[in-house]
C-alpha cells in the first residue's frame, strides 16, 4: 500500500492536505451538523465488522438524497479526494476503511422504502435501508425479500458485496434479485441501470457491473429488488452427526438429487461449542450440525423433509429436532446469525476475522475436511460454518494481536483456504467478496483478467477517487 503524500490524486496516495482542508470546509457549510468530523465518529466508520485495521476518514457526511449524493461527490472529484460509500459497517474484508483518508458517504439516513410492485414481485427502496426494514415494510403484503446474509446489512451494501447468505441455495444471491440500479458516478452524474422487466437484452449490464464493484466504480443509492411470496408452510429443523464428513457427505448427496431446501447451514463441532455458550442452545451437542429450513407447500414441505431425513439417516446423522412454530424458528436462527459473534466469545481477548470460500458441490467435502485439517495442525482456533447447500463455507479464525506471529499465522491460514478453494475449480470469496485483504488471491484466481478489471476501473473513475485500493490490485503507473 503506497502511502506517497506528494500527489494531489488518490491515485497513488492521500490527496493534498489543503485540498482535503478546503473540502471539508464545503461540505461543512453546505451539510451542517450532517458533516462530522469528531475523532469518534470516524472511528466508528473507519472500518467494517473484520479486522479492527482501521483506515480513518477526514470527514463523515450523512446525505438524504440522491441530489445530496452527487454534489458530494462532484466536490470529491473536483478536489481528487477519496469517496467511501458506508452502509452498517457490516462487512469483512476491510470495504469501508478510508486507507487514503477523505469523504465517508453515510448512507442510513437515506433508508426509505419508495415503491411496492405487489403484482410484479418488486420494490424499489433506498440504499441505506436494512433487509430487515424492507421486510418490515412487505409485512402485510404476502411478500418478502429473501436474501440473508446474517448480518442486519443495508440493501445498498449487500448489493455492493454481491452479497448472499442463508436462503441463497433456493433464491438465489444478491446478483440474482436486484432488477435495476440508481448509481451517482465518479463524476457526479446520477444514472439509472436496469428496470422492472425481468430480462433485457438493451446494451451492457451496468447492472451487474455495479453489483459487487464495492463501490469502486460508483455510489449505489436506490435499488430495485425482486420479491417473492411468503411460502405456505415453513418447517426448519436441526440434524446432528458423528463426523464431518458425514454431514458434508449429506449435503451433497441432498444437492444432486435436487431436493429444493431453502436453507442448509453447517456448523463444525467448534462452532457448536461456540454457539451453545453464547446462545444458550439447550438439546444439542458440540457435534457437527446442519441447520435446516424447508419452504412451500404443506405438503411439499412434508416430502423435502422425509427426503433429507433419508439422507442424513444414510450418512451417521441422528433424529431431526423440528422447529415450525416462527418463535421457535427465530430462536433457532437467531442462534445461526450470532455464529460470529459466538466465535469471537471463545477466546476472551483474541481478535478475530471471517474468511470464505466457494466451491462446486462436488469438491465441497475435500475442500472443508483439509480445511478443518489445515487448522488442527495450525493450533489455531477457527470454527468452521457455512451455507453448504451452494458450495459456500466460512471460517472465523482468532489470533492474539499482542503476538505478531499469531497474525501471522491466521492470515497464512485464511490465504491457504483461498487457494485451495481456487485449485478445486471454486473461488476465494463466495460472498464476503475481496475488499482490501484478499486482493492477492484474487490475482491467483483471475490472473490476466484481472487487467480487463483494472482498465474498466480507470475507465469509468480515471483519478481513482471511489474507495481506492479495494477490489482490484492497483498495477503501475
Amino acid at each position: 500500500m503506497n502511502s506517497d503524500s506528494t500527489t494531489h490524486e488518490g491515485q497513488r496516495g492521500r490527496p493534498d492536505a489543503r485540498a482535503v482542508a478546503d473540502l471539508v470546509s464545503a461540505l461543512a457549510a453546505g451539510y451542517g451538523d450532517r458533516a462530522v468530523t469528531s475523532r469518534a465518529v470516524r472511528d466508528q466508520h473507519s472500518h467494517g465488522e473484520g479486522l479492527a485495521d482501521a483506515g480513518l476518514p477526514d470527514v463523515v457526511v450523512f446525505p438524504q438524497t440522491n441530489d445530496e449524493v452527487a454534489a458530494v461527490v462532484r466536490l470529491c472529484h473536483a478536489a481528487r479526494v477519496p469517496v467511501i460509500p458506508f452502509g452498517v459497517g457490516t462487512s469483512l474484508e476491510g470495504h469501508v476503511a478510508a486507507l487514503y483518508g477523505g469523504v465517508c458517504l453515510d448512507l442510513s439516513r437515506m433508508d426509505r422504502m419508495l415503491e411496492i410492485n405487489a403484482d410484479d414481485l418488486d420494490c424499489r427502496v433506498q440504499a441505506g435501508i436494512t433487509r430487515e426494514q424492507v421486510n418490515a415494510e412487505l409485512k402485510g403484503t404476502g411478500l418478502f425479500f429473501p436474501i440473508d446474509p446474517g448480518a442486519n446489512a443495508t440493501i445498498g451494501g449487500m448489493a455492493a458485496t454481491r452479497a448472499s447468505g442463508t436462503n441463497a441455495v433456493r433464491y438465489g444471491t444478491m446478483r440474482e434479485n436486484v432488477l435495476g440500479l440508481t448509481v451517482v458516478t465518479p463524476d457526479g452524474r446520477t444514472i439509472r441501470t436496469g428496470g422492472r422487466a425481468r430480462k433485457s437484452s438493451a446494451g451492457y449490464d451496468l447492472t451487474r457491473l455495479y453489483v459487487g464493484a464495492e463501490g469502486t466504480l460508483g455510489v449505489i443509492t436506490e435499488i430495485q429488488l425482486r420479491l417473492f411470496g411468503v411460502p405456505e408452510a415453513i418447517a426448519a429443523a436441526v440434524c446432528q452427526f458423528e463426523s464431518l464428513e458425514g454431514a458434508v457427505g449429506a449435503v451433497i448427496v441432498a444437492m444432486q438429487h435436487g431436493i429444493p431446501v431453502a436453507r442448509i447451514e453447517l456448523l463444525d463441532d467448534v462452532q457448536m461449542e461456540a454457539c451453545i455458550r453464547y446462545s444458550k442452545l439447550t438439546g444439542v451437542e458440540a457435534r457437527p450440525t446442519l441447520f435446516f429450513e424447508f419452504h412451500g407447500s404443506a405438503t411439499g414441505v412434508a416430502e423435502q423433509s422425509a427426503q433429507m431425513q433419508a439422507i442424513t439417516a444414510e450418512h451417521g446423522g441422528g433424529a431431526f429436532e423440528w422447529a415450525t412454530r416462527p418463535e421457535d424458528r427465530t430462536r433457532l436462527w437467531k442462534a445461526r446469525h450470532a455464529a460470529y459473534y459466538a466465535a469471537m466469545a471463545m477466546v476472551p481477548g483474541k481478535q478475530g476475522f471471517a474468511t470464505d470460500a466457494c466451491v462446486p458441490i462436488s469438491r465441497l467435502a475435500d475442500c472443508i475436511l483439509e480445511t478443518k485439517a489445515d487448522v488442527v495442525a495450525s493450533g489455531l482456533v477457527a470454527p468452521i460454518v457455512g451455507h453448504v447447500g451452494d458450495g459456500n463455507f466460512h471460517l472465523v479464525v482468532l489470533f492474539d494481536p499482542d503476538v505478531p506471529s499469531e497474525r501471522a499465522s491466521a492470515e497464512r491460514l485464511a490465504a491457504r483456504v483461498s487457494l485451495r478453494a481456487i485449485a478445486m475449480g471454486g473461488t476465494c470469496t463466495g460472498e464476503h467478496g475481496i475488499g482490501v485483504h484478499k486482493l492477492d488471491a484474487l490475482v491467483a484466481e483471475h490472473g490476466e483478467a484481472v487487467d480487463v478489471m483494472r482498465s474498466i476501473k480507470r475507465a469509468l473513475d480515471p483519478h481513482d477517487i471511489m474507495n481506492p485500493g479495494k477490489t482490484v490490485p492497483r498495477g503501475p503507473g
